[in-house]
């Protein structure tokens, strides 16, 4: 963590959240749970806010407050509230990377790919007319991550995993009821999505 800045409290955001992760396999649901849930990507959000106090990078800390904000009310109040606090982040991050996108048609065919997969994958797995909404921001969030000029190697793949871990919480609720694999890795990718976009996005501000 030797080029990340403020190295402490970044990691403390990463045990927070993988500490989480264990203890949701352990303790029992209730408010210590959903707090300690809205840590992780809350401490995300204070480093990003911290460490590149620049109009980026107070943008993407604001993102991350609507991701913290969401953990807390998926526990508190259901998914669709919850996904109304990340439907609101994505909105945010998808002005965020537009306003930043890059020249040329780099990266224009993945870029497609997601703005249109994201929605109908959400969709395949769960037909209701608000995940195709929320597919739908989630998809625009990908793209233009994927096509901004923040390193793509973070903040594109971050998005990427981002996704990724929303479309097993859509198959955990459709075919994928039951099954582990949900458990094991809708956590881990969305942590890991997370820091990764915060990272990219403060590191490219710092070095501009």
């Amino acid at each position: 963590m030797s080029r990340i800045p403020k190295p402490a409290l970044f990691a403390a955001a990463l045990l927070a959240g993988l500490s989480y992760w264990a203890a949701s396999h352990i303790l029992p649901a209730g408010a210590l749970l959903a707090a300690w849930k809205g840590t992780g990507v809350g401490l995300l959000a204070l480093w990003a806010l911290t460490s590149a106090p620049t109009t980026a990078g107070r943008w993407i800390a604001l993102v991350l407050a609507f991701g913290a904000l969401g953990d807390v009310l998926l526990e508190t109040s259901g998914l669709t509230v919850g996904a109304l606090a990340f439907l609101i982040g994505h909105l945010l991050a998808t002005g965020l990377y537009w306003s930043r996108r890059r020249t040329g048609r780099d990266g224009t065919a993945p870029a497609i790919l997601l703005m249109l997969g994201v929605p109908l994958t959400a969709y395949a797995l769960f037909g209701s007319p608000g995940v195709l909404l929320y597919g739908l921001a989630l998809g625009a969030m990908a793209a233009t991550a994927w096509i901004s000029r923040f390193p793509r190697g973070l903040v594109g793949a971050g998005a990427v995993l981002f996704a990724v871990s929303d479309l097993l919480i859509f198959a955990q609720i459709g075919p994928l009821a039951g099954s582990i694999v949900p458990d094991l890795l809708v956590w881990p990718l969305y942590l890991a999505g997370q820091a990764m976009i915060a990272v990219g996005v403060v590191t490219s501000e710092r070095t501009r």
